[in-house]
């Protein structure tokens, strides 16, 4: 079985415990507000179970500055996106950590896109990576998958308009080759999928594979589910193979890819949960409500147990059709009423990043 989704349930909990128990003594030590926070809520600080492991509500982040290093051994910021006046998650990555995720992404995605780079169309702007110490969500998810593709060409303009001609030229240059696109969701579909329909535009991007995820908020008051928008795509744009992925800023590298059969999994060094929105017990599969997600990652920040603002069900576990072990599960999007800060849901003309 491929790596890293090889690791039955059993086998990867038994791991995984053992090192969520050792970042939150870790972040205990070195970060005073997570310490003060562990101690006044009484919670079990050695956790038997993943269930057990205290879990930080994710909006803190962006009411907080939670960080486990000195100001001195931070070597980027992350920020969460949000149009002008809101607020913002800000995630400090040390050299250790930054490393550490940029490796996982790499093995996550290698069952999917092969060892091997491959041309790269970013389906967004490269004015979004300007800042190379601090980066929003958008930039951080282009700069991280940046790392399969080779001769990589950016889509769109600084005014978000579609490089036509460019794109054009591209591929027939590495026409016959596999081709990666890599972009958000909405940011696909409103300027690239839109702007191809609106100007008549059948584009075929040949032996593609497109990896994609977050802005799923405004499809959805369209209207537009995964099966739609990977049907839209191939019969007005010519991809053959989509992935979307679940993942989010304050767990940057910590990503949950689709499997051929449509569904999110958890790999070896990360896991998810369902709980109650209202009593936060642990749901059994099948059940919607809160995704938690854990990761064996961060360690200048304390965000390896995190409860997020996603409504998900767990649907499965060891036994998908696709034969990768671990828990399955699909995302029905954020809770009602909970602000709407997503990597590209937030994006607005005439505000940029």
């Amino acid at each position: 079985m491929i790596v890293p989704y090889h690791l039955i349930q059993l086998e990867k909990e038994r791991a995984l415990v053992e090192k969520l128990n050792d970042l939150t003594k870790w972040h205990i030590d070195r970060c005073p507000e997570y310490r003060a926070m562990l101690e006044k809520s009484g919670v079990v600080v050695e956790a038997s179970t993943i269930s057990e492991v205290p879990y930080l509500p994710v909006q803190l982040f962006k009411l907080m500055e939670l960080k486990s290093v000195t100001d001195e051994n931070v070597v980027k910021v992350l920020t969460s996106s949000g149009t002008t006046g809101q607020q913002v998650s800000r995630i400090y990555l040390d050299k250790e950590t930054a490393v550490a995720q940029t490796k996982t992404l790499v093995e996550v995605m290698k069952p999917i896109l092969g060892g091997k780079r491959l041309p790269m169309i970013i389906l967004d702007t490269k004015s979004v990576l300007r800042d190379r110490t601090s980066f929003s969500a958008r930039g951080a998810g282009i700069l991280g998958f940046s790392n399969f593709g080779r001769k990589h060409f950016y889509a769109l303009h600084d005014d978000m308009t579609l490089d036509i001609e460019g794109l054009q030229a591209y591929l027939k240059e590495y026409e016959g080759q596999r081709v990666l696109l890599f972009g958000f969701t909405f940011m696909i579909w409103q300027y690239v999928y839109k702007e191809a329909v609106a100007r008549n535009l059948q584009l075929d991007f040949g032996d593609s594979v497109l990896i994609h995820g977050g802005g799923w908020k405004k499809l959805t008051d369209e209207a537009v589910d995964t099966q739609t928008f990977n049907r839209l795509l191939s019969e007005q744009l010519g991809i053959r193979e989509v992935h979307n992925y679940y993942g989010m800023v304050e767990q940057v590298g910590s990503i949950f890819v689709e499997c051929t059969d449509g569904y999110l999994h958890a790999p070896s060094y990360a896991d998810v949960l369902i709980r109650d929105a209202i009593t936060f017990d642990e749901l059994p599969i099948g059940e919607k409500g809160l995704i938690q997600v854990v990761s064996e990652l961060p360690k200048s920040y304390p965000g390896h147990s995190l409860l997020t603002e996603d409504l998900g069900t767990i649907i499965g576990v060891d036994d998908c059709n696709c034969g990768w072990k671990g828990k399955y599960f699909t995302v029905a999007g954020r809770i009602p009423k909970a602000e709407l800060r997503g990597c590209s849901d937030t994006f607005q003309e005439g505000d940029r990043e």
